[in-house]
């Protein structure tokens, strides 16, 4: 169970790693570069007066990124309460790991060359021969838990760590300080927006992946850099010009959850509870983003 534990944290943070990668299959490097003095980092203020951060996160990132800048940590001390997508406690349960890998793999008697094209097969068998990881395991899951599989696979070789994440560090430091936390919504409900997609999609989307995966991993490098800049306009194009030819999964992955956490980021307001909420940084960009939301709800959102 304790491996099985330590493959599911690994796989929660792909499942995310992954629709940034989807999205820069489509972007190259040629994309102009523009400046931007500020963070990813906004300040919220409703109409009452009351204040929350919204700080977008890179989900795995190199130990070179810390220390983070002085402007994020005093957002991040003036707040009495940490609000991230999902609780990581939460995948510390094992009836909960349990069931989401009996979510990602094939029922008995299913193997992932039976669903995919033979072309498709051949470049998951020779990726993973690249990785050194048996086709065995592959052979076992779905096309979307394949995909994320590879995915993470070439983010580790390519020096990213989700140790090294930014909501899983200021969820150690919450922990370590007794900061109360709160969760935007369940690791369940995260793994299915991708299991939810329909056997063609998730065909598409690993063979988009296998295409382009070398392309993807240094173009992330880019949207790394883009963040740290606050360069909120060229991860918008990073990201979404990926996603213009998957609508669904766009809507899936982002839009759709965009909406669900307006109310939570709203009751920390009209609880006055000082929160700084920590999404992933796609959830921030983008005329459907959690930003555009809220000022849609006429609450002042502002970079810092």
């Amino acid at each position: 169970m304790r491996a099985e534990g330590a493959g599911m944290k690994k796989l929660q943070w792909t499942l995310r790693a992954w629709a940034c990668m989807m999205a820069l299959a489509a972007a190259s490097g040629a994309l102009g570069a523009q400046e931007a003095p500020k963070h990813f980092l906004w300040k919220v203020t409703s109409p009452a007066g009351a204040e929350a951060y919204l700080f977008g996160s890179i989900h795995a990132l190199g130990k070179g990124v810390y220390p983070l800048s002085p402007v994020i940590e005093e957002a991040f001390a003036a707040s009495k309460v940490l609000v991230e997508e999902v609780d990581l406690d939460e995948m510390n349960d094992p009836a909960t790991m349990i069931g989401l890998v009996g979510k990602a793999m094939l029922p008995d008697g299913q193997t992932l060359d039976q669903l995919v094209s033979k072309e498709t097969f051949a470049a998951v068998r020779a990726r993973a021969d690249r990785h050194g990881l048996p086709v065995p395991m592959l052979q076992r899951m779905k096309p979307w838990m394949a995909a994320v599989t590879l995915a993470a696979a070439e983010l580790t070789r390519a020096g990213f760590d989700p140790s090294f994440g930014i909501d899983r560090h200021f969820y150690d430091r919450a922990r370590a300080s007794g900061m109360p936390r709160r969760a935007l919504e369940t690791v369940a409900y995260q793994f299915d927006r991708l299991d939810g997609l329909g056997s063609t999609q998730q065909e598409a989307s690993l063979k988009a992946m296998l295409a382009d995966i070398d392309t993807q991993a240094a173009n992330f490098q880019s949207m790394v850099d883009a963040w740290r800049r606050g360069d909120t306009a060229r991860v918008e194009r990073f990201l979404f010009e990926g996603f213009k030819d998957a609508p669904e999964v766009a809507e899936r992955l982002l839009a759709e959850r965009n909406r669900n956490w307006v109310e939570p980021v709203e009751t920390c307001l009209t609880e006055q509870a000082r929160c700084f909420v920590v999404v992933g940084a796609a959830h921030l960009v983008g005329p459907d983003s959690l930003v555009e939301l809220l000022r849609a709800r006429k609450h002042s959102v502002v970079q810092q």
